[in-house]
């Protein structure tokens, strides 16, 4: 079992930066190996990404919660993945933390991957095209 965390300072109101975050559209803007999200059923979405080389298709759920500015996300399977995003700060600074848990994996590559999320996430909000004000 792993646990991995990472979190970033982002030069946004936290209400904006939520806001843009929990669209399920802009997932593949930031979650570097995803390809495509797309709404379904209730707290269902479907997913594409590009998983060590390989591309992966299937359904995750995503759960937002706006009065705490939190997400959850995560898939049914022997990985045990989930993860869960919090965006605090006030109407110039945001802070981002992500965490995920698998049971399974490379630790420095998941590792790497939130560190990469994280930055892209940074990169969006700062020098656009992701709202920032």
């Amino acid at each position: 079992m792993a646990d991995h965390e990472g979190t970033a300072d982002v030069n946004a109101p936290a209400s904006k930066l939520f806001e843009y975050l929990s669209d399920i559209g802009h997932l593949p803007d930031y979650f570097t190996s995803m390809v495509s999200a797309e709404p379904a059923e209730g707290e269902a979405v479907q997913v594409v990404a590009e998983v060590n080389g390989e591309r992966v298709e299937g359904e995750a759920w995503f759960r937002v919660n706006h009065d705490q500015q939190h997400l959850e996300w995560g898939s049914e399977g022997a990985s045990g993945y989930r993860g869960l995003l919090d965006v605090t700060g006030d109407d110039h600074t945001s802070t981002v933390t992500v965490k995920l848990h698998t049971e399974h994996g490379d630790r420095q590559q998941i590792d790497e991957g939130v560190d990469a999320t994280l930055r892209e996430i940074k990169r969006l909000v700062e020098e656009g095209p992701a709202p920032s004000a």
